[in-house]
């Protein structure tokens, strides 16, 4: 069977290649391309006889892609640029040049690949940028589709909700068959308004991804019914599911300080065992509290609404000792990575610290949202069944098909 050759564009700690061998495709990586050593370390360790690249893109030339001979492009640009953190600087944020340089290329390598996939952040869909790909890619012949996916559409307890494009040269369609725009069903995770089906005009802000970080003294109806919703949605599997059998020396490392709980005590997204959700998780987690991630509650004796009734009444002790009654911790590395998708033989070297491994984590992908899109890709071509269900119904759990053009 045809071995299809892969280039891995800003690879990180290797999601896309491990969707790809999740996937089941023959595929073989020809190169992958990244300037973060911390990374580029950890995806040595995890696949060693792949060829890696430590410069930047802008450095490769031309002739360089060529040599290369490959088939597909993979590839998940810096998502600062499309960001309210980032301060949304678009194709004029300097992290955006790299990208601009590959759309330059493409259309003159000597072979146009035949499949590309492409994730970024939400933001991305209302992007100069994103108008920059599609008239590249319309410019060359492809066909593609663009998708707002978050891990719940596969069953994940975890809200990620990212930009998704995949597409291949127009000499077959793709799998999907449908209208040029479809009506969109919001995700769980987002707000009735985050979702629709036609993008904004370059520069126009879009609306933003509403996480349930918010104060547990605060909260709305509506907060505690959509979390209700979640945890009942029997489609989710349970972040039990996820966990380490961590031993009690072991788990203490990742508890929450008196001095944290002290001062983010009410800020914190309180998940437990048996729940269905969870923030995202971004690569400030365990350094940040605030909207870095969810923590969960290991002491399930203790009521969390016991603990938080009347809670900003008492003395900065009394919360403390209070909230010390819940056990909270981090999420280990290992257990980020699972809520990730990552395969159980995905490891880190032992000398990359626990920090550095958050940090990795929050800049990579869901494996599994990718692994789906690639048998949706390349359904045709390698035999998968194009009306598999690869997904959840259309945007009915964390996900929705944005656009296509076939």
């Amino acid at each position: 069977m045809e071995v299809l050759r892969v280039l891995e564009l800003y690879s990180g700690i290797g999601g896309m290649h491990y969707a790809l061998k999740e996937s089941g495709i023959p595929a073989q990586v020809v190169a992958a391309i990244d300037i973060n050593t911390t990374a580029n370390q950890i995806y040595k360790h995890n696949f060693p006889d792949t060829p890696i690249w430590n410069k930047t893109i802008e450095g490769i030339t031309l002739e360089d892609f060529n040599k290369l001979s490959f088939d597909m492009i993979m590839m998940s640009p810096p998502c600062q640029p499309f960001t309210r953190l980032g301060l949304q600087g678009d194709i004029s944020d300097p992290r955006t040049k790299s990208f601009l340089y590959i759309l330059d290329l493409l259309p003159r390598l000597s072979k146009l690949p035949r499949y590309i996939l492409l994730e970024n952040v939400k933001g991305f869909e209302s992007s100069s940028a994103r108008e920059c790909l599609v008239k590249t890619l319309m410019e060359c012949g492809y066909d593609f589709q663009e998708f707002m996916l978050s891990p719940s559409s596969v069953g994940i307890p975890n809200s990620r909700l990212r930009y998704f494009l995949i597409g291949k040269i127009s000499t077959e369609e793709l799998s999907i068959q449908t209208s040029s725009m479809v009506p969109c069903t919001p995700p769980p995770f987002a707000d009735s308004s985050v979702l629709t089906c036609t993008f904004p005009h370059p520069g126009q802000p879009a609306k933003e991804e509403h996480s349930s970080h918010v104060l547990y003294k605060r909260e709305t109806p509506s907060d505690v019914q959509r979390k209700t919703n979640q945890n009942n949605d029997l489609s989710i599997k349970q972040i039990r599911d996820f966990l380490e059998p961590l031993v009690e020396e072991n788990m203490e490392r990742f508890l929450l300080s008196p001095k944290t709980l002290s001062r983010y005590g009410l800020l914190l997204d309180i998940v437990q065992p048996k729940s269905r959700r969870s923030v995202c998780f971004t690569k400030g987690y365990g350094r940040y509290v605030e909207g870095t991630g969810s923590v969960l509650q290991c002491c399930m004796e203790t009521e969390m609404e016991s603990v938080f009734t009347g809670l900003d009444q008492l003395s900065e002790q009394d919360k403390v000792d209070q909230l010390l009654k819940l056990k909270l911790r981090y999420f280990t590395p290992r257990e980020v990575a699972n809520l990730m998708g990552f395969p159980a033989d995905f490891s880190f070297p032992q000398d990359v610290s626990v920090p550095q491994q958050y940090r990795v984590l929050g800049n990579s992908l869901n494996v599994v949202v990718v692994t789906r899109l690639l048998q949706l890709l390349l359904s045709e071509h390698f035999g998968h069944s194009a009306g598999e269900q690869l997904f959840a119904s259309e945007g009915s759990v964390g996900g929705s098909l944005l656009s296509s053009r076939c």
